[in-house]
C-alpha cells in the first residue's frame, strides 16, 4: 500500500485503526493517547520522526470530537481559554524549537522521576468541584496561572509529547482548582493548541504522511467521541482511573527509553 508510505499492508492498517481508536478514548478522558499511537506506528515500521508527526496530525484532528462534545455539555471554561490557548500555542513552539538544542534523554529521565507524584495526586481525595464557573476562579488563576501552566506544558508538548493531556489535567485539578470535568473539558482545546503548534513544525519538516491519515484520524475521531461521552456520563470515577492508567502506561514507556533502551 504505498499511497500510504513504508508498504504498510492491510493487516497493519487495520491494527492501527484499532490502535487510533483506543487513543482516542484515553486521550479524550486523561490524556495519553500518544502512548499507544507512538509506538504503533514504530511497529508498523514508521520512521520516529515520522511516527511523532502522524501522532500529532491524528490526534490534533481527533480531539476536534471531545471538543465538541464537551462544549454541547458546557463544561469548557471560556474565560481561562481565552488566556490559554495563545500560551499553548507558544509553549508547544518554543518546545519544538528547543528540541533542536538539548538532550531529549535528559528530560525524558527528569519526567520520569515526577510521574509517581502524579499518580499519587490522581488518588488524592477531593471534593468534587462540579459547579466551577468563571466567577468562582480568580482572575490571578485566569491571567497569570492559566497561561503560564499551559505554557510549560505546551513547551513539554513540543519538546516531547505523551502524557500532556494528563498533566493539563492534573494541573487544572489540584493547581488551579477546576473541577475533574472541568477541567478535562478545557484541558482538550489547551491540548488542542499546542498539537497545532507542534503540528505546524512536522509539517514543515515533511514528516506527515496525510493519506495514512485519513483512516486513523476517522477512528480517533470516533474514540475520542466515546470517550468524552463516557467522562460526562460516570464523572470524575472514570477520569481518575484513566489518568492512573494513562500515567502508569507512561511511566513505563519512558523507563524502558531512558533507562533499559
Amino acid at each position: 500500500m504505498d499511497w500510504i508510505g513504508n508498504d504498510i499492508t492491510l493487516f497493519v492498517l487495520i491494527a492501527l485503526m484499532a490502535s487510533a481508536f483506543a487513543a482516542g478514548f484515553i486521550d479524550s478522558v486523561a490524556g495519553g493517547g500518544g502512548l499507544i499511537l507512538v509506538p504503533s506506528f514504530i511497529l508498523a515500521g514508521l520512521p520516529p520522526q515520522v511516527a511523532l508527526g502522524q501522532e500529532k496530525i491524528v490526534s490534533t484532528l481527533g480531539t476536534i470530537a471531545a471538543i465538541r462534545n464537551f462544549v454541547r455539555n458546557k463544561r469548557v471554561v471560556w474565560v481561562a481559554v481565552a488566556s490559554g490557548i495563545p500560551a499553548g500555542l507558544m509553549g508547544a513552539y518554543a518546545g519544538a524549537q528547543a528540541i533542536l538544542y538539548f538532550d531529549p534523554d535528559t528530560v525524558g529521565k527528569i519526567i520520569l522521576a515526577m510521574l509517581p507524584v502524579g499518580i499519587v495526586f490522581s488518588f488524592i481525595p477531593k471534593k468534587d468541584r462540579s459547579n466551577t464557573d468563571n466567577h468562582t476562579i480568580s482572575k490571578t488563576i485566569l491571567w497569570l496561572g492559566v497561561p503560564l501552566t499551559v505554557f510549560v506544558i505546551g513547551f513539554y508538548d513540543g519538546f516531547f509529547g505523551p502524557g500532556t493531556g494528563s498533566f493539563l489535567i492534573i494541573a487544572l485539578h489540584y493547581l488551579l482548582k477546576f473541577d475533574l470535568v472541568a477541567a478535562s473539558a478545557t484541558s482538550k482545546l489547551f491540548n488542542f493548541s499546542s498539537n497545532i503548534g507542534a503540528l505546524i513544525a512536522f509539517i514543515i519538516a515533511g514528516n506527515v504522511l496525510y493519506m495514512l491519515a485519513i483512516p486513523l484520524v476517522v477512528m480517533n475521531l470516533l474514540g475520542n467521541h466515546v470517550g468524552s461521552a463516557s467522562a460526562m456520563k460516570y464523572g470524575p470515577k472514570l477520569i481518575q482511573r484513566t489518568i492512573s492508567l494513562s500515567l502508569g502506561l507512561l511511566m513505563l514507556s519512558l523507563g524502558y527509553k531512558f533507562l533499559i533502551a
